[in-house]
Parts: C-alpha cells; sequence; structure tokens
C-alpha cells in the first residue's frame, strides 16, 4: 500500500477526535444499505426527506466501484469495465439516515449522442435543484487529474452553490512522490472554485484505501444514529 502524503487526509469540522469520527463513520456504513430505484427523468426522483450525497465523475472513473467499497456490498452498484453502464440516476438507502445517488457517467464519446445529451441533462438538473443534496462527490482519476468536462461540472456547482468534494479514485495506480504532485496540482485549482471542498480525499476501491476517512467525513453529512 502507498503512503497517503499529508494533504490527502480527509477531515471533517467536528469536536469529535479522529478515532470517534472514524467510529461514527463505521457504525453508519455499517447499516443495510438497499437499492431503492433507478429514475431516468427528474419526475421519478424519491422524496424521502433524507440527505443525500452524489457520486459524480467521468465514465469509468469507479463511481460504482467506491459505492461497493464504502457500503462493503460488493454488488450493491453496478460495475464494469465498460464505460457508461450507469444509465439513470441510483438511489440507495443507507440505514435511513443517508441517501446515497449514483449517477451517470459523463465524457463517454462512444454512447449515442442523444443518450449522451439524455444522461448530461438529467444529471445537471439534478445537481442544480436538489434542495436535500448535501454533498456532491466528484470523482476524479488519479492517473488523469481535473479534465476539462470535470472543469464543467465544476463550474455548474459553483454557479448552483451545491457543495462539492473531489475523490481521487485509483490511487494506487500511483507512486507515493506522483500522487503529492497530483494532490498539490488539485489544490491550486480548487482554491479558485468557491463551491470546492478544500479537502481532498484520496481513495482507492481495490486497496481499501482511503474508504474509512470518507466514511467519516461523509457521517457527519447524515442524519445522526439516536434520532430514528
Amino acid at each position: 500500500m502507498i503512503d497517503i502524503p499529508p494533504l490527502s487526509i480527509v477531515t471533517a469540522t467536528d469536536t469529535l477526535d479522529d478515532a470517534a469520527l472514524l467510529e461514527r463513520g463505521r457504525l453508519l456504513f455499517a447499516r443495510e444499505c438497499t437499492f431503492l430505484l433507478g429514475v431516468a427523468n427528474l419526475s421519478q426522483i424519491p422524496e424521502s426527506g433524507l440527505p443525500e450525497i452524489a457520486f459524480a465523475g467521468r465514465s469509468n472513473v469507479g463511481k460504482s466501484s467506491l459505492t461497493n467499497a464504502l457500503t462493503g456490498h460488493n454488488t450493491l452498484a453496478r460495475t464494469s469495465n465498460q464505460p457508461g453502464r450507469t444509465q439513470q440516476l441510483n438511489f440507495f438507502d443507507l440505514g435511513a439516515r443517508l441517501m446515497l445517488v449514483d449517477m451517470p457517467g459523463y465524457g463517454y464519446a462512444r454512447a449515442p449522442k442523444q443518450l449522451v445529451a439524455r444522461w448530461t441533462g438529467l444529471v445537471k438538473s439534478y445537481l442544480r435543484g436538489r434542495a436535500v443534496l448535501r454533498r456532491c462527490c466528484l470523482l476524479i482519476d488519479a492517473r488523469h487529474g481535473i479534465k476539462d468536462n470535470d472543469r464543467e461540472v465544476m463550474t455548474m456547482l459553483d454557479t448552483a452553490a451545491v457543495n462539492y468534494q473531489i475523490v481521487l479514485t485509483k490511487a494506487d495506480k500511483l507512486t507515493g512522490a506522483a500522487l503529492s504532485d497530483r494532490l498539490q496540482e488539485i489544490a491550486i485549482e480548487i482554491s479558485k472554485h468557491p463551491a470546492a471542498h478544500p479537502n481532498v480525499a484520496v481513495t482507492s476501491a481495490r486497496e481499501n484505501l482511503g474508504i474509512a476517512e470518507l466514511r467519516s467525513t461523509l457521517a457527519t453529512l447524515a442524519l445522526p444514529l439516536e434520532t430514528r
């Protein structure tokens, strides 16, 4: 396993110490996580009242793999080596405390243009208009960094005042030095975006890298465990 540079450590503003935060994240994501439904248009989106965390990113960046790693269910979200398999917004209820939303990937040029346009429109409309959306996790392949279509989404989220956090995936593919360089590059770029969370999460679903830390961060956005 690679060493994580200091900049990559995911933190959360909280009175709890690190161990308590990690335990809260573990307890939340140990709860039952069930697929609620998949929607292809905004009229089908459920009104559960739960805070929502959306996972967005380029096709094949690892959204489904990350969702599976966070919840500990290898088959919860569909994974595939073929980009573009997620073609709708998929809602997962995490223990009646948090809703996880796996979104269609963007930037997959080989899909039919009409289908790409539909996915893109659905994603943008959801991100701009969802009042219970607490954070968008914007997944970036650590090997490639932020691309132009990622920047388009970041600008849209800035305009809509939707808080988002960069989550690097496949970090096990980089050496420690290369990862440090990537983090510095991203830190400079996100400093120019008002809606971007200042902390960058570094993960590898395959190596279980950074998963516990990301769980603890997302747990601060969920309904408290003792309230329901």
